[in-house]
């Protein structure tokens, strides 16, 4: 009996020392320049790099030790005739959940969060997503691993962002973010506190992106309901008849949403240069926020048009920021 308590206890400080925990003050302590330039997830054996061309592993000293990239034989997206786009990416119980869609110029279509083996980087499902939610565009995906939650974020609406059960695959809820965090590039949980990161400076004028916080801690369930809703023209404006009335549709909508205050946790002024703030996660060795960056080229609509060649720059440069938390 004795060794028996012996080995729990030991069982769970294992376990202990691989929950993550948010601190309030961090510094910076490395830069590391990565091939991919959309998200960053974390375990604790390896790192995981996402972008429109591919998922990367790297061992804890940032050695590439795997890749699966769109060239290789057997692809890197299940449908690729449908998607070409993975935002920022999350790893829980041996699997990387990834946002997955069609994006161009500003919009996402065929979206779905798309689960890929941690250990061969082979795809394995999809949860699929339901625009009866409101949501039109993925741009991260976080593991709520205390509620049993998925969540995702909208780039081009950033007002909400929505859950999905991971128990059963179906859309949960939806809470508003107050304020917006518009452009929202990446979510975290952990601490039952939701990280952003928010494409909200402006790299021209070298305006620091930010990182914002929200308490999501007993997110209720609303889920979808038979109902009336107008038809939105776009993200922002309902459509109408050719008279001026608002055109509805009946059908499946989002049953109800909550809403929670947000946060600055952090402004991004240790950024080599403003650019485009893209995902974030916590090493669950370390308590280290990792952050990923690119700088270096002009973006417009979520899509680079060209280096700055007057600062010196013949390509985009995409880099990991390593924060050491102090207390």
């Amino acid at each position: 009996m004795k060794k028996l308590l012996i080995l729990l206890a030991v069982c769970c400080l294992g376990t202990a020392a691989y929950a993550q925990h948010l601190g309030t003050e961090y510094r910076l302590k490395k830069v590391v320049q990565v091939p991919g330039r959309q998200g960053v997830a974390a375990d604790k054996d390896y790192f995981y790099i996402s972008d429109t061309r591919g998922l990367y592993k790297f061992d804890h000293n940032w050695n590439l030790v795997q890749k699966r990239v769109k060239t290789d034989k057997d692809g890197l997206f299940p449908h690729p005739e449908l998607a070409n786009h993975f935002g920022d990416i999350d790893v829980y119980d041996g699997k990387i959940y990834t946002g997955n869609e069609h994006f161009n110029l500003g919009r996402g279509e065929n979206i779905s969060v798309s689960i890929y083996d941690a250990k061969t980087l082979q795809w394995i499902e999809d949860i699929p997503w339901s625009p009866e939610s409101g949501q039109v565009e993925v741009s991260g995906v976080a593991v709520d691993r205390e509620q049993g939650l998925v969540w995702l974020s909208d780039w081009v609406d950033s007002r909400y962002v929505y859950a999905y059960s991971l128990a059963t695959k179906k859309y949960y809820t939806k809470m508003q973010c107050r304020p917006e965090p518009y452009w929202c590039q990446g979510i975290y949980v952990c601490d039952g506190t939701m990280l952003f990161s928010a494409d909200d400076g402006e790299s021209t004028y070298q305006i620091p992106d930010n990182i914002y916080k929200a308490d999501i801690s007993g997110a209720p369930y609303f889920g979808l309901k038979q109902g009336t809703e107008p038809v939105k023209k776009d993200p922002w404006n309902v459509k109408t008849d050719a008279k001026g009335k608002v055109v509805t549709r009946t059908g499946l909508i989002a049953a109800g949403a909550f809403a929670r205050p947000l946060t600055l946790f952090m402004e991004m002024k240790s950024f080599r240069r403003c650019g485009e703030i893209e995902g974030l996660t916590v090493d669950p060795n370390t308590d280290d926020l990792l952050v990923l960056n690119n700088r270096g080229t002009q973006i417009i609509l979520g899509m680079s048009q060209g280096p700055f060649k007057e600062e010196g720059y013949t390509g985009e440069i995409h880099e990991v920021y390593v924060y050491e938390k102090i207390k």
